[in-house]
């Protein structure tokens, strides 16, 4: 199963692609979205979408997987973050991908087995899990690959399971 993972904003996007086999994950892919402040919040939205829509087209995943909105005390970023996660949703569901949505605590517990691990832990399992020379960089990369593992995780689960769970 060719998995695109997602960790949404509005400045970076991290993605990842990622090629999950039996139990074994492959790497094909990873890195970040990037839009400025200086761009108009429409332009910066579509330039997301664009780059997600060319992601799906060059690499034709099977699903996405994307982060679920954590929300902090600030409204504003959660707003924009939220705009920028319904852009990449669409790019989703336009190509008609399964797409999975995960909490962070999910992520972590799927990657790491405690959903409240440090992110140098999850940067770590996730460098040990998919075979990596380094701890990928940078951070939202490393989110990215760390949601695609969860999707290949709990897929598996939900295809084996059914709507049970």
């Amino acid at each position: 199963m060719l998995i695109l993972g997602i960790d949404p904003g509005l400045a970076t996007v991290g993605y990842s692609i990622v090629d999950k086999q039996g139990n074994k994950f492959e790497v094909l892919d990873y890195g970040t979205i990037t839009t400025t402040p200086d761009m108009e919040t429409v332009d910066r939205l579509n330039k997301i979408y664009q780059e997600v829509k060319e992601l799906v087209e060059s690499y034709q995943p099977d699903a996405m997987a994307v982060e679920e909105l954590f929300f902090n005390k600030n409204v504003k970023t959660a707003i924009a973050v939220g705009q920028a996660r319904g852009v990449i949703l669409l790019a989703g569901a336009k190509a008609n991908l399964r797409v999975g949505e995960y909490t962070p605590l999910q992520i972590k517990q799927a990657v790491v087995g405690y959903g409240r691990a440090q992110k140098k832990q999850v940067q770590q399992m996730v460098q040990a899990l998919l075979n990596l020379a380094e701890l990928p960089r940078p951070d939202d990369a490393a989110d990215a690959l760390a949601v695609a593992i969860c999707h290949g995780h709990f897929a598996a689960v939900k295809d084996r399971w059914g709507d049970a769970l």
